[in-house]
């Protein structure tokens, strides 16, 4: 298990975790975007992510998406996911993170998030105070250097089923 803190406090974080948010491109997609003469036409997700969130959600772990785009491409994955907390558009995640927070209730230690690249420092360097954090094995390396946990996975490609499943066996027993 390659962690950038101990075992025993990465596991004892993963124990507390109630919300896991996530970046999508980059982290829920291998950052390929497929262009047509319409627009964003494609996103390639990952049926493993998709099915940690689904094991998440039968522990009573909710999930969310956080990301600067607009995109009905997220929105229907959203939807599939059942993930009810989607938020689009969103520029500074670290400012809109206390909105997270009032909208589930949850607080910094009970969640985890992770993130790729330069626009998720902000809110990663707040919830690693106490929440726990980690990113895709591709991620940027200012990234890599702020993360708890460094997936083994590249994004798109299980970064984000890995993290639910270090979660899931960390002995979190959900709410």
């Amino acid at each position: 298990m390659d962690s950038q803190i101990g075992k025993d406090e990465l596991l004892r974080r993963a124990r507390a975790i109630r919300l896991v948010i996530s970046d999508v491109d980059g982290v829920l997609t291998d950052a390929g975007v497929y262009y047509s003469a319409a627009g964003e036409a494609m996103k390639r997700f990952n049926v493993r992510d998709g099915m940690g969130v689904e094991l998440l959600r039968e522990k009573g772990i909710a999930t969310a998406l956080l990301t600067r785009e607009r995109s009905s491409i997220v929105s229907t994955r959203a939807e599939k996911l059942r993930i009810e907390l989607c938020y689009m558009g969103i520029h500074d995640k670290r400012g809109h993170l206390p909105h997270i927070v009032e909208d589930t209730g949850f607080s910094l230690e009970q969640i985890a998030y992770i993130g790729d690249d330069v626009n998720d420092l902000g809110i990663l360097d707040v919830v690693r105070g106490s929440g726990l954090t980690a990113a895709p094995k591709d991620a940027h390396p200012s990234v890599l250097e702020r993360v708890h946990y460094i997936c083994h996975a590249a994004g798109g490609h299980g970064a984000f089923r890995e993290l639910a499943d270090l979660i899931l066996v960390s002995g979190n027993t959900g709410i």
